[in-house]
């Protein structure tokens, strides 16, 4: 779905640029430019973001193997 029409970003947009590294939603607005002209979808943007935010997890299983013992 489109969150900014005057730059024409999309959700999924917002998710790759949180999946690309970025770390907060002034990063992702430099990355993509959402909210930057009229600024309508600010609060639409920023709730993507936190969500893409939220949704990143770290899988503990596959950084501490189960053969792995501690001495």
């Amino acid at each position: 779905m489109y969150v900014c029409l005057c730059e024409g970003v999309t959700d999924t947009q917002l998710r790759n640029a949180v999946a690309d590294g970025c770390n907060s939603y002034k990063e992702v607005r430099l990355k993509t430019g959402v909210a930057s002209q009229c600024g309508r979808c600010a609060c639409q943007a920023k709730q993507v973001v936190r969500d893409a935010l939220a949704e990143m997890t770290f899988d503990y299983d596959l950084a501490y193997p189960a053969a792995c013992v501690a001495a």
